[in-house]
């Protein structure tokens, strides 16, 4: 059987531009962090109005404009600062293009956990609580952003010969690789936002320890996306380091270290009344 082709048009439709020839692209890498945002937005408004209430609706309302600008400038900021600050200094201009994709999930999260210290701060709300609650919703984001990577044709795996291989145009030699883009929506996005939602709306109702729920997605996100690294293609820029890690492996270990710290600390602590 034939390996299936990834050749997906990036852009989803145009829209005519009255009174010229041109036309405005909307590409489903765009769609999926506006889709992504407002998803996590309503679902994080639903956990605030549960008990405990230790961030409002009304707050988590406010917070989104914060969120947004810390997920979007950190996510470009990332690709800049950790993955290729030579290629984007050389040219300024290309940091500019956000539309054609390159966005770094681990500058996204620096640049929400520094909107969440500077908003928990300014409106004095409890900020593990505000971490559990966004932590909770962000595989949905992370899901769609994986699919937008797939249709993209970017980010792909290392060639494997298993039934489900696939061919990526973009990588040039027509080897069978591993849709290690759909492997990590499926673990970074599905199962980690199950795992969360069993824990915030089960019968654990994590939300009342502050910062467990926290825990348990950077845990969870960083031992997917280090298996996933296993499977997925190095950057040409960067290649493999020590021991056949990856990059994105060594950004994911502080996150697997902070992680388990805020579970051990949340099991330590007593339950905030409901």
């Amino acid at each position: 059987m034939e390996a299936f082709v990834v050749n997906f048009d990036p852009v989803m439709f145009s829209i005519p531009l009255p009174f010229t020839d041109l036309s405005l692209p909307i590409r489903w890498y765009a769609l999926s962090y506006i889709v992504g945002i407002m998803l996590a937005w309503q679902y994080c408004m639903r956990l605030a109005a549960r008990p405990p209430n230790l961030v409002t609706p009304r707050q988590i309302d406010d917070f989104l404009l914060w969120a947004t600008l810390g997920v979007i400038l950190g996510a470009r900021l990332g690709i800049v600062l950790f993955y290729r600050p030579g290629y984007y200094i050389a040219d300024p201009v290309e940091i500019l293009k956000i539309w054609e994709g390159g966005m770094s999930f681990h500058g996204g999260l620096v640049g929400v956990i520094i909107a969440m210290v500077v908003f928990a701060r300014r409106y004095r709300i409890p900020l593990l609580a505000l971490t559990d609650i966004v932590g909770a919703a962000a595989p949905i984001g992370l899901f769609l952003g994986r699919l937008a990577n797939f249709i993209n044709g970017e980010l792909w795996g290392r060639p494997t010969d298993v039934p489900w291989a696939m061919i990526f145009p973009q990588a040039l030699d027509g080897l069978p690789r591993h849709p290690s883009q759909l492997y990590e929506a499926t673990l970074e996005g599905l199962v980690l936002f199950a795992v969360l939602a069993f824990m915030v709306l089960g019968p654990w109702k994590t939300l009342r320890r502050p910062g467990l729920t926290t825990g348990v997605f950077l845990t969870g996100y960083a031992l997917g996306r280090g298996f996933v690294e296993t499977m997925r293609e190095p950057d040409s820029y960067l290649g493999l380091y020590s021991f056949g890690t990856t990059w994105g492996q060594w950004l994911s270990l502080p996150m697997l270290l902070g992680g388990v710290y805020l579970i051990w600390r949340a099991l330590k602590r007593e339950p905030v009344a409901a």
